[in-house]
């Protein structure tokens, strides 16, 4: 399978997935971290799978892009893997990742997570498979995170990916990787086992994973890079910097040079006053 390697910046709302398509991106993710922080509460499994249906439709509906969204350990057991994909599918998604992990799960850049036996996660991924071949004739894609790395170390990480494609995966995703080394290795050895899996790279910062360009992926053999928290660390940083400026200064002009101002704010809503707005896809 010829690598060519697709950017996805994580999109935490409507608007800011209507950012995403507007800078040219062909694709976003949905990321469990953003999303939990979004409703201001940490990523440790807390929302229900309607809570993130609810944003996957935002992103989905109002970007028209394909979504990769993040499902975290499945939200339970078979039966709650089966209804996430069927949810996640009818709420616009291209496809979810689970993880390995036991509940409640940890962010996967950091430390003291517990594994699942890989058994038992593989028989999870082939839930989710059968889910997706029967309610969506198998377009729906299941990836399989792996947080083996940083517990067990890489080369369980492979092993277990491995046993998860065996399983039905469509795609594997190696979490929380230290080195470019260590994605070219898990790459090289996933690649080597089945040319026809996908392969998924985190990209995201203040975590164990060093920045690596997007090209260096796609020449390392990955099919797609998500950047999942981004957005919305740059978007947090610039609302506390206004809130530290209001009241300081009690005035907002400190911060206007880096606001989004009216004109691009409805040209990003596809609005123009006075004029009937469409509903992305609405027929004209």
């Amino acid at each position: 399978m010829k690598s060519h390697c697709v950017g996805l910046p994580g999109a935490f709302n409507g608007m800011c997935a209507r950012a995403v398509k507007d800078a040219g991106f062909h694709g976003t993710y949905v990321s469990g971290a953003a999303v939990t922080a979004s409703f201001g509460v940490p990523d440790i499994g807390l929302l229900t799978v309607n809570e993130f249906t609810n944003v996957i439709r935002q992103v989905s509906q109002s970007s028209g892009l394909p979504v990769i969204a993040d499902a975290d350990t499945g939200f339970g057991e078979g039966e709650m893997v089966t209804r996430t994909v069927i949810e996640y599918h009818r709420a616009g998604a291209a496809g979810l990742h689970i993880e390995d992990q036991v509940f409640p799960k940890r962010c996967g850049h950091l430390d003291g997570k517990t594994l699942l036996p890989a058994d038992d996660f593989a028989r999870k991924v082939a839930i989710a498979r059968a889910a997706s071949d029967k309610h969506t004739d198998g377009s729906f894609i299941v990836c399989a995170r792996t947080d083996a790395a940083g517990v067990t170390g890489i080369d369980d990480a492979i092993d277990r990916a491995k046993r998860y494609i065996d399983a039905g995966a469509h795609m594997i995703f190696p979490e929380g990787l230290h080195s470019e080394a260590e994605f070219a290795q898990a790459a090289k050895a996933i690649r080597a086992y089945s040319d026809k899996t996908y392969l998924l790279a985190n990209m995201t910062e203040f975590g164990k994973t060093p920045i690596i360009p997007l090209k260096r992926f796609e020449q390392l053999g990955y099919h797609c890079v998500i950047w999942p928290v981004s957005t919305l660390r740059s978007a947090m940083g610039e609302v506390q910097r206004l809130l530290a400026n209001i009241k300081r200064d009690g005035t907002v002009t400190a911060s206007l040079d880096n606001m989004l101002d009216r004109k691009n704010l409805y040209r990003l809503l596809g609005y123009t006053p006075g004029t009937e707005w469409q509903y992305p896809g609405t027929p004209k």
